[in-house]
C-alpha cells in the first residue's frame, strides 16, 4: 500500500473513491451522498486550493481508502473530511495510516490542530436521542458506543473528544466533535 496526493486527472480514483464513499456511509449515514454522483462532487471538491486529498492504493492502483483535509483558521486548524476505507478492507490498519499520513501532511503546513465532527444519526452512541443542552459535559464524559460508531476509532488515534453540536442532523441526532494537537 502506498498514499499518496489524488490527482484531478486520475478519474479511476475518483470514480472508485465516490463508489467506496456511498458505500461505506448509507448504512448509518445516508443523508451524506444521496447518489455516487453526489459522492463524486465531494471528491472534485477535496481538489480546491485550501485542501489536501489524499488516496491510499495498493500496487495495481486500486483505491484502499481516501482522506481529505481542509484549511481553517488560517491554517493553524484543519478539518479531516472525510475519511473513508473500502468497507471491505476495514479494520486492517489503513484508515489509520491514513490518519497519520494526514496528520503529517498538516504538519509540514504548519498546522497545529486537526478535527473532525463524525455524525450520530442512527443511535450509535449514548448521545442519541437525549437533551444534550442539560449537563452536556457530563453526557460527553460518560460516552458509550452502541452499535460500532467510529468516535472510538478517533479516539485510538489520539483525537479527544472537545464538544458536541446537539441536534445537528435532526432532533436527537448529535454531530461529535474531536481534536487532535499536531505536535
Amino acid at each position: 500500500m502506498k498514499i499518496i496526493d489524488l490527482q484531478p486527472e486520475n478519474e479511476n480514483a475518483i470514480e472508485q473513491i465516490a463508489v467506496i464513499l456511498f458505500d461505506a456511509f448509507k448504512e448509518h449515514w445516508a443523508s451524506a451522498w444521496q447518489n455516487v454522483e453526489s459522492a463524486r462532487k465531494e471528491v472534485e471538491e477535496s481538489f480546491a486550493p485550501d485542501h489536501i486529498s489524499r488516496v491510499a492504493v495498493d500496487d495495481k492502483g486500486n483505491v484502499l481508502g481516501w482522506i481529505g483535509g481542509i484549511s481553517m483558521y488560517d491554517g493553524h486548524v484543519w478539518e479531516l473530511h472525510p475519511l473513508v476505507v473500502n468497507p471491505k478492507l476495514q479494520k486492517s490498519g489503513i484508515g489509520r495510516a491514513l490518519v497519520e499520513d494526514l496528520e503529517e501532511q498538516v504538519r509540514v503546513r504548519g498546522g497545529l490542530t486537526l478535527f473532525l465532527g463524525t455524525d450520530d444519526e442512527d443511535e450509535m452512541t449514548s448521545l442519541s436521542d437525549i437533551d444534550l443542552y442539560e449537563n452536556t459535559f457530563e453526557k460527553i464524559s460518560n460516552i458509550k458506543n452502541l452499535k460500532g460508531h467510529p468516535f472510538e476509532f478517533y479516539q485510538k488515534c489520539g483525537f479527544k473528544i472537545v464538544g458536541v453540536m446537539p441536534d445537528a442532523n435532526g432532533r436527537g441526532k448529535p454531530d461529535i466533535y474531536m481534536a487532535k494537537r499536531i505536535s
